[in-house]
């Protein structure tokens, strides 16, 4: 099975801190991926505390810088680096989006991570759909 996949890179952040931050959130995310899934919601969990829950809009900014910074967040087995990526950079400007992670509701199994503000996933139309959430993080 083959699929046209096009990778849209956003325009270069012209902000030197915000691209610092940007990759900074990028290589927590990267830190983390390596964690069993219950040590990981613990850290996240402690991460979240005293933030206040995420926009849409601040969500999908924030993930609009992730896969701008890096196009290996633009590929299809990133999705777990990509959304702590955006959840970190979130946190670093004082919210948090609900973090999520399941598995697909259907044949063939398949493992997600994505991120959702004010109850819909940001940037993955369909996702809540598609998938279960077996392990959230939220705001708090």
């Amino acid at each position: 099975m083959t699929f046209e996949m096009t990778v849209h890179r956003g325009p270069r952040d012209p902000s030197l801190r915000r691209r610092l931050v940007t990759r900074a959130a990028i290589v927590l995310g990267h830190t983390l991926r390596p964690l069993p899934p219950a040590l990981l919601a613990k850290v996240l969990g402690r991460v979240s505390r005293g933030a206040r829950p995420a926009s849409y809009a601040e969500a999908k900014a924030s993930r609009d810088r992730v896969m701008s910074a890096s196009l290996g967040m633009n590929a299809l087995q990133a999705c777990l680096q990509r959304s702590l990526a955006v959840a970190l950079l979130c946190r670093m400007s004082g919210c948090w989006p609900t973090w999520c992670a399941g598995v697909r509701q259907s044949e063939p199994f398949t493992a997600h991570a994505w991120v959702e503000a004010e109850g819909r996933s940001v940037g993955e139309p369909g996702v809540s759909e598609r998938f279960v959430a077996l392990v959230r993080v939220s705001a708090g």
